[in-house]
C-alpha cells in the first residue's frame, strides 16, 4: 500500500514538473526552445514507474508543449504545421519513453538473474583436488585427519544424498551368502504384507 502511495506521489509531482516547464516554456517565448528539457520527467518516470506511466507523462508532456508554443504566440502559416511540430514532439517524448523503459527492464532482468546466479552458486559445494582414499575399506581422509565413510564424506562436501542397494554381482554374492541359491526360495515380504492385511479385514467383528 505504501508502495503505491509512493508511486503515485512521484507520477503527481513528475506532471507537476512537466507542467512547470510548460510555464517556464511559455514565460521565454517560442524563440527559446525548452523541448530537451521535457525529457527529463518523461525519462525518470521510464526509469522507475514503467512505461505505461511514462507514456501517459509523454503524452501530458506533449499537449503542455503544444498549449504553451500556442499562448507564447507563435503565429503559423498554416495549422497543419502546428499539428505537425506537436506530433514531432510527441514521437520523440514516446521515443525516449521506450528507449529509457526498455533499458530499466533489461537491467531489472539481468540484476534478477545475477542474483539467482549468486545464490545458486553459493548453494554449490564443490570437490576438488585430491581423495587420499582406504584401497581396502575405501574411507577418505579429510583435513583434519580422520576417517569418514566415503557416502559420509560426499554427503558433507556436496547436495548429493545416497540411497544403498545391490548390483546385480553383489546381489548373487549376498543371496549365497544367506544359502539362498534360488530367488524363488526369498520371501515375498509384499505378498505376505498383503495376505495379513485381508486376514485382519475378515478377522474384524462387524
Amino acid at each position: 500500500m505504501k508502495s503505491k502511495l509512493k508511486r503515485g506521489f512521484v507520477f503527481s509531482q513528475l506532471l507537476v514538473f512537466a507542467l512547470l516547464l510548460g510555464v517556464i516554456d511559455l514565460r521565454t517565448g517560442y524563440e527559446l526552445s525548452f523541448f530537451a528539457f521535457y525529457f527529463l520527467p518523461i525519462g525518470f518516470s521510464a526509469w522507475y514507474l514503467g512505461r505505461g506511466a511514462s507514456v501517459i507523462i509523454a503524452v501530458w508532456s506533449a499537449l503542455v508543449w503544444s498549449l504553451a508554443d500556442n499562448l507564447s504566440g507563435h503565429i503559423y502559416s498554416t495549422y497543419y504545421a502546428a499539428v505537425w511540430n506537436t506530433l514531432v514532439r510527441l514521437g520523440s517524448f514516446l521515443a525516449i519513453s521506450w528507449s529509457v523503459s526498455a533499458i530499466a527492464q533489461l537491467l531489472s532482468a539481468e540484476q534478477k538473474t545475477t542474483e539467482t546466479l549468486r545464490r545458486s552458486l553459493a548453494e554449490i559445494k564443490v570437490l576438488h583436488g585430491l581423495l587420499p582414499i582406504c584401497c581396502q575399506c575405501k574411507k577418505i581422509r579429510t583435513d583434519q585427519g580422520s576417517w569418514q565413510q566415503m557416502e559420509m564424506y560426499i554427503s558433507a562436501h556436496s547436495d548429493t544424498q545416497f540411497s544403498h542397494g545391490y548390483c546385480p554381482e553383489c546381489y548373487k554374492k549376498a543371496l549365497a551368502d544367506a544359502g539362498l541359491t534360488d530367488e524363488s526360495e526369498i520371501p515375498d515380504l509384499e505378498a505376505t504384507l498383503i495376505q495379513s492385511l485381508e486376514q485382519r479385514k475378515t478377522n474384524k467383528p462387524a
